[in-house]
C-alpha cells in the first residue's frame, strides 16, 4: 500500500527519521495517516486548523503544508523539549508562519480559547493528547468546528485493547467510553478507519 501511494516529502521524511530514534517514537503519528490528514484539510478548503498534541510535529507539519498561504494552525502541547524539534522542521519546510504554538495544559489553552468569537471559526481539528481527557477535548471541538468541519481524532483502536474486556487500565477504559460517546452523538456524521492506531472521523452536522 505504501509504496504506491506515500508520497512523503523530504522535510516529513527526515523529521520521521529523526523522531524514531526518540523514546517515546510510538507517540509519532504514520506517514500515510499525515498525508490522509493533509488531503481532508484540502478536501474541505481548511484554513483555521487546531491542534491537540504536538510531539515533534509530524501531524502539525502535515497539515501546515497543506494550508493555503493565510492558512492558520493553533498548537497545543505542553513539552518545549518535543516541540523544539518540531519548531526546527517547521522552519526548515518555511511554514513557521502559519502555526501559533501554545505551551501549557491543554484544557487550559482550550479554555483561554473558547470565547464567543472562537465558536464555529475552525475547519479542522486533530486531537491526538493524553486519552483521559479525550471527552473533554472533544467537548471543546464541537464548540470550536463550524459546520461541516471535520474532527479527527488519533489511537482510537489502541492497539486492538480497546476491543479487550479484559483490559481496562486508565487509558483503555477512556478510549473505550470515547468511542461509545461519540457512537451515540447526533451532531456528527462518523467513521472510524483502522488506519495507524485507529482514527476516527467526525464531521459537524
Amino acid at each position: 500500500m505504501l509504496s504506491v501511494s506515500l508520497r512523503e516529502p523530504e522535510v516529513l521524511s527526515k523529521l520521521r527519521e529523526e523522531t524514531e530514534q526518540h523514546p517515546l517514537s510510538r507517540m509519532q503519528i504514520a506517514p500515510e495517516q499525515g498525508q490522509f490528514m493533509a488531503m481532508l484539510v484540502k478536501l474541505i478548503g481548511a484554513r483555521r486548523c487546531l491542534e491537540i498534541g504536538v510531539f515533534t510535529g509530524y501531524s502539525s507539519l502535515s497539515v501546515a503544508l497543506a494550508l493555503p498561504p493565510n492558512g492558520e494552525l493553533i498548537a497545543l502541547d505542553m513539552s518545549a523539549d518535543w516541540t523544539a524539534i518540531a519548531r526546527r522542521y517547521w522552519q526548515l519546510a518555511g511554514v513557521a508562519n502559519k502555526i501559533d504554538l501554545r505551551l501549557a495544559p491543554a484544557l487550559v489553552s482550550l479554555e483561554q480559547l473558547d470565547t464567543a468569537s472562537n465558536a464555529g471559526t475552525f475547519d479542522f481539528i486533530f486531537i491526538d493528547a493524553d486519552k483521559a481527557n479525550y471527552i473533554n477535548y472533544y467537548d471543546y471541538a464541537i464548540r470550536f468546528l463550524r459546520p461541516g468541519g471535520l474532527i479527527v481524532i488519533d489511537n482510537v483502536l489502541w492497539s486492538g485493547d480497546v476491543a479487550d474486556p479484559s483490559i481496562n487500565d486508565k487509558d483503555t477504559s477512556a478510549l473505550r467510553a470515547f468511542n461509545e460517546r461519540l457512537h451515540h452523538d447526533k451532531r456528527v456524521d462518523l467513521s472510524m478507519i483502522p488506519m495507524g492506531d485507529g482514527l476516527t472521523i467526525a464531521r459537524k452536522l
